[in-house]
């Protein structure tokens, strides 16, 4: 991809963001990794919903400016460290979709079986510990968990994704807080039930063919030959 397509599609992803309300104001933010290893990303102090390719910066993979007149993102650090772990990943999300932010605040992984997508495609997404935002503190928290996950949710912050390309980092982002949406409704119905251990093994199964890594939701201990049971608290 040229520069010029990853700022467009950048501002794309800042827009559905904004759209969906991912973010509002000035929140979030989006990184991509160039085939050289240089970093495209947004700036801080903008909203996310009315970028233009002209406003992103270009950074090195230590985070120097190359590019641009507007400063890079206050929390890049996160972004950098996702990719210093994982050189698989060409692509970081940012935002703060409310049920997933809630989750966040509330304390409450999504890490539950309750349906396949969320075994296959999302995979279990654990909570980091609080950091200050733009410090060390939140690369130091994330850093354990971005090996395994493809996704966290930042204490009392928000959630962070990544993938193999922006697509795919944002199309994580949005089943993150679908999931957490159904997790939420289904926690107020008091009707809690996830797949079972066996039917988990065989989305697991599926999951590896479809080229998906990371940790999955175990699923429940239900009896034999039952598909559903009622989550163990």
């Amino acid at each position: 991809m040229t520069g010029k397509s990853i700022r467009e599609d950048i501002c794309e992803v800042g827009r559905r963001m904004y759209a969906k309300g991912f973010i509002a104001a000035n929140d979030g933010n989006v990184s991509v990794r160039t085939a050289e290893g240089e970093i495209w990303t947004t700036p801080t102090g903008y909203c996310k919903g009315f970028l233009t390719p002209d406003v992103l910066v270009k950074v090195s993979a230590a985070g120097e400016v190359l590019e641009g007149n507007a400063r890079p993102s206050s929390e890049l650090k996160m972004h950098l460290c996702v990719y210093r772990k994982r050189g698989d990943v060409q692509a970081v999300v940012h935002a703060h979709p409310p049920f997933a932010t809630a989750h966040a605040v509330a304390g409450i992984p999504l890490d539950r079986a309750y349906m396949p997508e969320s075994v296959v495609v999302l995979g279990t997404i654990p909570i980091a510990k609080y950091g200050t935002p733009s410090t060390e503190e939140i690369p130091e928290a994330i850093a354990p968990f971005v090996q395994n996950h493809n996704g966290l949710l930042l204490e009392n912050h928000g959630a962070l994704t990544w993938g193999k390309d922006l697509q795919t980092a944002y199309a994580l982002m949005e089943a993150l807080e679908f999931n957490a949406h159904v997790s939420f409704l289904v926690r107020q119905m008091g009707m809690e039930r996830e797949l079972s251990h066996e039917r988990v093994a065989q989305l697991v199964s599926l999951r590896q063919k479809m080229g998906f890594t990371g940790a999955v939701p175990k699923g429940a201990p239900c009896a034999p030959g039952v598909d559903v049971c009622f989550v163990q608290k």
